[in-house]
């Protein structure tokens, strides 16, 4: 094998690099002063196990050896060092906690005319746009009146569910318009309330929501069950 891959890494880069191992570590530390931006004569070279291990094996020392005589191998790490920093800016490129920053308080920055905040204002962009009021319509009359007497239509035959309407308007369980009712007879469902809601006050299973549609308002008694009928 006369070819290295490694990985090299300095305080301003990092990246996966090939040398031949017959070159000398004074030609290697030319070649990274190129990428790493540290000059060659301060550069302290360590060789790590791996990106995983970062134990250091050893140190490129000798400027006159080959890089074969370090017997090193595949995606070992090169660590870059810089003994005299000061010179070559190494590090300060990424570290921001020395730099100046620009800061503008927000009553200075509202009074800015190049700002995103005054395009906003000017075009009437996101809360600054015009506020549209939503008017909910109000719900369509049915003609259906509550305390009046109705009956219900049915699917079974000869079955006639009559009571007294309640409730007339729209509900939290569906849209459009709803009639409760309370039944004359234990026909319902629940007493008026539905999901926790309360629109109207019955006995258990007396009452029941419906479409408009299904209830026909008018002068409707309660039935009055045949007793000699029934066994």
């Amino acid at each position: 094998m006369s070819t290295l891959h490694v990985f090299v890494v300095s305080p301003d880069t990092k990246s996966e690099r090939r040398f031949d191992l017959h070159i000398t570590v004074e030609q290697l530390k030319s070649k990274l002063e190129l990428f790493t931006g540290i000059p060659a004569s301060t550069q302290l070279i360590s060789v790590l196990n791996s990106e995983d291990d970062p134990t250091v094996v050893t140190q490129l020392s000798d400027n006159s050896k080959a890089l074969g005589f370090y017997s090193l191998r595949d995606w070992q790490v090169l660590k870059v060092d810089d003994l005299n920093p000061s010179a070559s800016f190494t590090g300060q490129l990424t570290d921001v906690s020395q730099v100046d920053k620009f800061e503008l308080s927000d009553e200075a920055y509202a009074q800015r005319k190049d700002s995103v905040l005054a395009y906003k204002q000017q075009h009437q962009v996101g809360r600054f746009a015009p506020k549209t009021e939503i008017t909910k319509e109000a719900p369509p009359s049915v003609g259906i009146s509550v305390n009046s007497r109705c009956e219900v239509e049915s699917s079974e035959p000869g079955l006639s569910k009559r009571g007294t309407i309640r409730f007339v308007g729209e509900t939290k369980f569906a849209s459009g318009v709803w009639v409760g009712i309370e039944y004359d007879e234990p026909f319902g469902k629940n007493d008026g309330s539905v999901k926790g809601d309360r629109y109207f006050t019955c006995r258990p299973n007396y009452g029941v929501f419906v479409k408009p549609e299904k209830v026909k308002p008018g002068d409707f008694p309660e039935l009055e069950l045949d007793m000699d009928e029934e066994m």
